[in-house]
Protein backbone atom coordinates (compact mmCIF):
# COMPACT_ATOMS: atom_id res chain seq x y z
CA UNK A 1 0.00 0.00 0.00
CA UNK A 2 1.77 3.88 -0.91
CA UNK A 3 1.31 5.60 2.26
CA UNK A 4 2.59 8.78 3.29
CA UNK A 5 5.12 9.35 6.73
CA UNK A 6 6.45 12.08 8.76
CA UNK A 7 10.51 11.66 9.27
CA UNK A 8 12.40 14.41 11.46
CA UNK A 9 15.87 14.82 11.62
CA UNK A 10 15.91 16.11 15.35
CA UNK A 11 18.83 18.51 16.43
CA UNK A 12 21.08 16.02 17.41
CA UNK A 13 21.33 14.89 13.56
CA UNK A 14 21.14 18.21 11.66
CA UNK A 15 23.92 19.34 14.06
CA UNK A 16 26.12 16.03 13.52
CA UNK A 17 25.76 16.68 9.44
CA UNK A 18 23.57 13.53 9.09
CA UNK A 19 20.75 14.55 7.15
CA UNK A 20 21.98 13.26 3.68
CA UNK A 21 23.02 10.17 5.27
CA UNK A 22 19.53 9.71 6.73
CA UNK A 23 17.49 10.54 2.63
CA UNK A 24 20.61 8.09 1.36
CA UNK A 25 18.61 5.59 3.66
CA UNK A 26 15.60 6.20 2.99
CA UNK A 27 15.69 6.73 -1.04
CA UNK A 28 18.16 3.83 -1.01
CA UNK A 29 15.05 1.59 0.25
CA UNK A 30 13.12 2.57 -2.81
CA UNK A 31 11.01 5.26 -0.84
CA UNK A 32 11.02 8.94 -1.82
CA UNK A 33 10.49 12.69 -0.34
CA UNK A 34 7.70 14.70 -1.63
CA UNK A 35 7.70 17.58 0.57
CA UNK A 36 11.27 18.33 3.11
CA UNK A 37 12.19 21.46 4.81
CA UNK A 38 14.13 22.39 7.30
CA UNK A 39 13.08 24.98 10.24
CA UNK A 40 13.53 25.91 13.80
CA UNK A 41 10.62 24.65 15.49
CA UNK A 42 8.93 27.12 17.72
CA UNK A 43 7.58 25.77 21.17
CA UNK A 44 3.39 25.85 20.11
CA UNK A 45 4.22 23.16 17.24
CA UNK A 46 6.40 21.29 19.46
CA UNK A 47 3.87 20.79 21.81
CA UNK A 48 1.09 20.26 19.08
CA UNK A 49 3.35 17.22 17.47
CA UNK A 50 4.24 15.72 20.96
CA UNK A 51 0.77 16.06 22.32
CA UNK A 52 0.50 12.23 22.91
CA UNK A 53 3.39 12.88 25.43
CA UNK A 54 1.82 15.37 27.46
CA UNK A 55 1.91 14.73 31.54
CA UNK A 56 5.02 11.99 30.88
CA UNK A 57 8.33 12.68 32.89
CA UNK A 58 10.33 13.22 29.98
CA UNK A 59 7.72 15.65 27.96
CA UNK A 60 9.27 19.22 28.96
CA UNK A 61 13.08 17.78 28.13
CA UNK A 62 11.48 16.69 25.19
CA UNK A 63 10.01 20.06 24.16
CA UNK A 64 13.22 22.00 25.25
CA UNK A 65 15.50 19.22 22.80
CA UNK A 66 12.92 19.35 19.71
CA UNK A 67 13.31 23.53 19.37
CA UNK A 68 16.74 23.71 20.60
CA UNK A 69 17.93 24.01 17.09
CA UNK A 70 17.13 23.34 13.43
CA UNK A 71 15.35 19.92 12.31
CA UNK A 72 14.56 18.93 8.77
CA UNK A 73 10.86 17.71 8.25
CA UNK A 74 10.24 15.89 5.42
CA UNK A 75 7.05 13.46 4.07
CA UNK A 76 7.97 10.49 2.88
CA UNK A 77 6.36 8.46 -0.01
CA UNK A 78 6.32 4.97 -0.97
CA UNK A 79 4.71 1.20 -0.26
CA UNK A 80 4.65 0.48 3.48
CA UNK A 81 6.70 3.85 3.88
CA UNK A 82 5.47 4.33 7.74
CA UNK A 83 6.82 0.46 8.58
CA UNK A 84 10.00 0.75 6.67
CA UNK A 85 11.21 3.98 7.99
CA UNK A 86 10.39 2.76 11.62
CA UNK A 87 12.63 -0.10 10.76
CA UNK A 88 15.03 1.80 9.12
CA UNK A 89 15.20 4.25 11.78
CA UNK A 90 15.41 1.30 14.36
CA UNK A 91 14.17 0.68 17.83
CA UNK A 92 13.75 4.23 20.02
CA UNK A 93 15.27 3.29 22.87
CA UNK A 94 19.46 3.73 21.76
CA UNK A 95 20.13 0.35 23.56
CA UNK A 96 17.78 -1.27 21.82
CA UNK A 97 18.48 0.20 18.47
CA UNK A 98 20.21 -2.14 16.16
CA UNK A 99 24.24 -1.56 14.02
CA UNK A 100 22.41 -1.48 10.40
CA UNK A 101 19.38 1.35 12.05
CA UNK A 102 20.06 5.09 11.89
CA UNK A 103 19.87 4.69 15.70
CA UNK A 104 21.89 2.21 16.26
CA UNK A 105 24.48 3.73 14.13
CA UNK A 106 24.03 7.45 15.36
CA UNK A 107 22.12 7.39 18.38
CA UNK A 108 23.84 8.66 21.36
CA UNK A 109 21.03 8.85 23.81
CA UNK A 110 17.54 7.93 23.55
CA UNK A 111 16.75 11.55 23.92
CA UNK A 112 18.72 12.66 21.12
CA UNK A 113 18.10 9.70 18.83
CA UNK A 114 18.14 11.66 15.32
CA UNK A 115 15.34 10.95 14.22
CA UNK A 116 11.56 11.01 14.38
CA UNK A 117 9.05 8.70 12.40
CA UNK A 118 5.34 8.46 12.77
CA UNK A 119 4.19 5.07 14.39
CA UNK A 120 0.63 4.56 12.69
CA UNK A 121 -1.19 5.55 9.38
CA UNK A 122 -3.13 7.93 11.67
CA UNK A 123 -0.39 9.48 13.51
CA UNK A 124 1.39 10.10 9.70
CA UNK A 125 -1.89 12.25 8.81
CA UNK A 126 -2.03 14.20 12.09
CA UNK A 127 1.57 14.80 12.37
CA UNK A 128 1.92 15.84 8.58
CA UNK A 129 -0.88 18.13 8.69
CA UNK A 130 1.55 19.64 12.11
CA UNK A 131 4.32 20.31 9.42
CA UNK A 132 2.90 20.76 5.84
CA UNK A 133 0.12 22.23 3.80
CA UNK A 134 -1.47 19.88 1.33
CA UNK A 135 -0.40 21.85 -1.60
CA UNK A 136 3.09 21.54 -0.48
CA UNK A 137 3.41 17.80 -0.74
CA UNK A 138 4.40 16.78 -4.35
CA UNK A 139 3.11 14.29 -6.60
CA UNK A 140 5.70 12.63 -8.95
Amino acid sequence: MIEKTLVLVKPDGVNRRLVGEVIRRIENKGLKPVCLRMMHLNEKTAEAHYSVHKGKDFYDRLIKFITASPIVAMVIEGENAIELCRKLAGATSFHDALPGTIRGDYACTTAENVVHTSDSLESAEREISIFFRPEQILKY
